[in-house]
């Protein structure tokens, strides 16, 4: 059955949170919560394809993930590669167009490598977006675009009073992103932590307790009902 799109509900993004409380509660070293998610992550990619949305952007690895111990961010990178290895052929199949968001310093160049591919083989899909935002930081992103005006202006081929918020948005690294409808955070944290500032000026927000790896469409199905039941104003006074 083909799907049926969600009305008014183009983009959602999603915070990933809880692998290492769903390992520790099995007993488990977070590497195994991380696995974990990434079946989670195939789970929400086919279940929003199938509900009708368009955009799907999950938060993968933060800037400030850099913080942790370097093995567990060398098995997030692990992760990164393996989902690409299994699963870029099978989306790419089934239309999908990925593109990684957020800066290419401090990764290795066979990761910097892998990311380009990933984005170059799948740039021509239509059917449905997924979008990672890796080593990706909200305030970085708009400090690197206010960087890029600001060489700019002093090269002398754009002036302030040629920035607006359509042409600010041209320098972030989401520029092809509409912005997000519904931002989902899992595991019951209540925060959205530099994740899309731009985007997300206008969400409907949406914590749920469920960890991360238990996500799955069903989740997605009571994510989307809560978010018709909303009213959206953008500022005005609504209905």
């Amino acid at each position: 059955m083909a799907a049926e799109k969600s009305e008014g509900l183009s983009h959602i993004g999603v915070i990933m949170d809880g692998n290492g409380r769903w390992a520790k509660s099995k007993g488990l070293p977070r590497q195994a919560g991380h696995r974990e998610g990434v079946e989670a992550l195939r789970r929400t990619v086919e279940a929003a394809q199938a509900l009708g949305v368009e955009h799907l952007t999950v938060f993968s690895f933060s800037t400030e993930n850099w913080k942790r111990p370097p093995d567990e961010v060398e098995a997030l990178f692990s992760l990164l590669r393996l989902y690409v290895h299994r699963d870029l052929d099978r989306l790419n199949r089934k239309g999908v167009r990925v593109r990684i968001i957020g800066s290419r310093q401090r990764l290795s160049p066979d990761l910097v490598k892998l990311v380009d591919d990933c984005e170059r083989k799948t740039v021509s899909n239509t059917k449905f977006n997924l979008n990672i935002a890796f080593n990706y930081g909200g305030r970085a992103e708009l400090v690197e675009a206010a960087k890029s005006l600001a060489r700019r202006a002093v090269a002398g081929d754009i002036t302030p009073e040629d920035i607006d918020e359509e042409v600010f948005s041209e320098y972030l690294w989401g520029k092809e992103l509409p912005d997000v409808d519904l931002l989902i955070r899992t595991s019951g944290e209540q925060r959205i932590s530099n994740f899309l500032l731009w985007h997300i000026a206008y969400s409907e927000l949406l914590f749920t307790d469920v960890l991360w790896p238990n996500f799955g469409r069903e989740d997605m199905e009571l994510a989307i009902d809560a978010y018709k039941r909303r009213n959206r104003r953008f500022g005005g006074v609504g209905e």
